[in-house]
């Protein structure tokens, strides 16, 4: 009895260290105020977790042991302990919080605030406001440069990139883009920043050295109205050789060859697909699909969609944990 007791403790253990090791795909329910934890081994949901109210931007701490979510209807930027699932604390974050991004020092968060026209940044440590950047109207997407020069954040109504000296926490230069910009993305060498347009249907490319706009992406897809191609999410393997660009009602992903800066392939996911993610190996890329309520799993190599996985309501951040 005692050694079956053995062996069967042995094997909970077994199970359950394989469990914790596995990678799992966090994504945001908007609609449903939770969170759809997916296993990438078996490409199944394993929980799901009451959250804030509309989230939306999600991003890990660089250890992984905090999730960072924008409850844009909370007015907060909560944190999930990622061993517990549970929240705990709520860090000030300005009104609407849309998306964010953490600078490297895994310390600072700077936060887009749509209602009130401004970049909010947090010190995750004492939980409090550090500094407030006037920006451009309905401030949407951030992300903060390798190095951790740069802060970025667009504008969608001003239909600009501000600039933002993370050293001064000043506004030092504006780049304008076509029309919407939604989401801004460093490739991982710094060298450039790719930024989507949703209404005007492009996704412009900028040398961050200059701070100059390099190139312009238009999309056009057989059989799909121009109007529906509104790119949003965007994701660069790590290697730099690949773009894949969330391209809104159109219910596509544009492949995009970065040396030749052409559309190399458009690959049908779910219906209204936001934002991206890729594994840590670029292996595979998963997208949110909005209206469908599911996330689509893209063989990289391949370039090919192997399985839809349904979450919740209108699931839109996504975030990996190794």
């Amino acid at each position: 009895m005692t050694q079956l007791l053995t062996s069967i403790s042995g094997l909970l253990l077994l199970l359950f260290n394989n469990a914790v090791l596995a990678s799992t795909l966090y994504v945001s329910n908007e609609k449903d105020n939770n969170l759809s934890v997916i296993d990438l081994d078996s490409l199944e949901v394993l929980e799901t977790i009451e959250v804030g109210k509309r989230p939306r931007g999600i991003t890990f701490s660089k250890d992984f042991t905090k999730l960072y979510i924008c409850a844009s209807d909370s007015d907060s930027v909560q944190v999930l302990d990622v061993a517990s699932h549970k929240i705990i604390a709520n860090l000030p974050s300005g009104e609407d919080p849309e998306q964010f991004a953490l600078h490297p020092n895994d310390r600072h968060l700077y936060i887009s605030n749509e209602e009130d026209a401004i970049v909010t940044i947090v010190d995750t440590e004492t939980r409090s406001v550090i500094g407030q950047i006037d920006v451009g109207v309905e401030p949407e997407g951030m992300a903060v440069s390798p190095d951790g020069r740069w802060a970025i954040n667009t504008s969608e109504t001003t239909n600009m990139l501000h600039w933002i000296d993370t050293s001064t926490y000043q506004l030092v230069d504006n780049t304008l883009v076509d029309q919407r910009p939604r989401h801004v993305e460093f490739s991982d060498d710094g060298s450039t920043l790719w930024a989507s347009s949703e209404i005007g249907g492009t996704v412009t490319i900028v040398d961050v050295a200059s701070r100059q706009i390099l190139h312009k992406l238009e999309f056009k897809i057989p059989g799909v109205n121009q109007d529906k191609i509104q790119p949003v999410g965007i994701k660069l393997t790590s290697d730099g050789s690949l773009a894949f660009v969330a391209l809104g009602p159109a219910n596509h992903v544009a492949v995009i060859d970065t040396q030749a800066l052409k559309v190399i392939k458009y690959l049908l996911v779910g219906r209204r697909v936001w934002h991206l993610e890729l594994d840590d190996g670029d292996r595979y890329l998963y997208t949110s699909n909005g209206v469908s309520g599911d996330v689509s799993v893209i063989d990289v190599k391949d370039l090919k969609v192997l399985k839809s996985i349904k979450v919740g309501r209108y699931p839109w951040g996504l975030a990996i944990r190794p």
